[in-house]
This record gives structure tokens, C-alpha cells and sequence, in this order.
């Protein structure tokens, strides 16, 4: 079942000579469950693919299609809802709210949208990234690694149509690394969550299903690299 959908898109910052073309005809689709990695040096354009895919980015020309909805045909408020209760984020920083303690930032994308935490879920997110006895932790109390399981926790919870990964192992050592990466392959396989990785590790790709690589602005597809899923 194909979720993604992103055709001829392009992102041009400035105008005239000073115009710079971070995105050239881009295009690509993605299935449910599926976990791909986009590869590429600093300033090749994947974090803009990226915050185009996510609505934090409005593309100049092309389309993006998530779950048969059109993101760029969305007014604007409408996008940011859409975004919020279908698209998770896994960011490099985390980004977890420092006064909320493990259990609560992992709701927090269910609050902010008022809708109630289903306990059920809650609990078997946190027993699944091993999170369950420091429910009461703060993120200073916690390793790297633990806030980006908290992070994935907080990606998972609402239960997306999207995962975007950015650079999600970046400030990790790498044991720290390999753990979250493998977190990651454990939710595609067990929640058949479909998720989209930015990275510069090449090394990372191996846990991936499917690589892309942008350089310039363009995107090629490396082709699929099929691993056993984590059970």
C-alpha cells in the first residue's frame, strides 16, 4: 500500500542570481511499513526534502501526497493539523520538553491535540523501548540515548502515517547509535510505521530497506537493502 507519494518536487531560495536550487525535480513513493534512508553530504538537500515531506517547508513546484491527501493543496492551519496527528518527527536535538518528565513527553503530542492517552499504548511504548522505569525522569536525568527513545516514544504515540527521522543518531555514541537504530527498525516492523531517515553515516543505511542518495539537489534511488525485521 503506497503512503507516499512526492513528484517533481523543487525548493528554490532567493530569485535571479542569487537564486540557489536546494531541490530539482524530485521524485520517489513509499509503502506501509517501509523504512528508507536519504544519504547525502552537508547542504545536498536532504533536510529541505525533509521539511518539505514534514509541512515545516513550503516547496516552490511538485506535489507531496501523504495517505491520498494532498499537503500542498492544505491552507495553512489545516496543514499544521494534519501534520500533528500524522506525521511524527525524530529530531538529532530531541527537542523533549525539560520540566515533563519521560512518561509525560511521550504524551505530549496527544495533549497538545486534547485527545486522551490510551494507558494501553502508553505503557506498551515505554516497556517496548525500555523506558517503563524511568516513567518519572526528567530528560536531565536521562543519557542521550534514553531522550531519543524518549523522542521515538513521542514519534510513535499518535499512532502516524509518517515517521521523518532527522540525523536521529547524531549526538549518540556508538552503541547509543546502533540501539536507536535498531528501535527504529523494531517500530517499522511491529507498528508497520513507514519511516523516511536523513543522515550523513552511510554506515546506518545497512538497517534500512530502501537508500537515497541526494547530492546537488537530486535524488537517486540506491535501490533496496531488505534486512530481517526485529521481532
Amino acid at each position: 500500500m503506497e503512503i507516499l507519494k512526492v513528484q517533481n518536487l523543487c525548493k528554490t531560495y532567493g530569485s535571479g542570481e542569487n537564486a540557489v536550487k536546494a531541490l530539482t525535480d524530485v521524485s520517489f513513493a513509499m509503502e506501509k511499513g517501509e523504512f528508507a534512508a536519504v544519504v547525502g553530504a552537508s547542504g545536498s538537500g536532504k533536510s529541505t526534502l525533509l521539511n518539505c515531506i514534514g509541512g515545516l517547508d513550503t516547496p516552490t513546484s511538485g506535489s507531496i501526497v501523504l495517505n491520498r491527501e494532498n499537503l500542498l493543496s492544505m491552507k495553512e492551519q489545516q496543514r499544521t493539523i494534519f501534520r500533528r496527528r500524522n506525521i511524527g518527527f525524530v529530531f538529532q536535538s530531541f527537542q523533549l520538553i525539560p520540566e515533563l518528565n519521560v512518561e509525560q513527553n511521550i504524551m505530549f503530542p496527544l495533549l497538545l491535540d486534547s485527545r486522551r492517552p490510551d494507558r494501553q499504548a502508553v505503557e506498551e511504548i515505554m516497556e517496548t523501548l525500555g523506558l517503563a522505569e524511568r516513567r518519572g525522569h526528567l530528560p536531565g536525568q536521562l543519557s542521550g540515548g534514553q531522550q531519543q527513545r524518549v523522542a521515538i516514544g513521542r514519534a510513535l504515540i499518535t499512532k502516524p502515517i509518517l515517521i521523518l527521522a532527522d540525523e536521529p543518531t547524531g549526538n549518540l555514541d556508538s552503541a547509543s547509535s546502533r540501539d536507536v537504530m535498531e528501535l527504529l527498525v523494531k517500530a517499522s516492523g511491529k507498528y508497520s510505521q513507514t519511516i523516511l531517515m536523513i543522515t550523513h553515516n552511510r554506515n546506518l543505511t545497512a538497517f534500512a530497506d530502501r537508500v537515497f542518495s541526494v547530492t546537488d539537489g537530486h535524488l537517486v534511488d540506491l535501490g533496496g537493502k531488505r534486512n530481517e525485521k526485529l521481532s
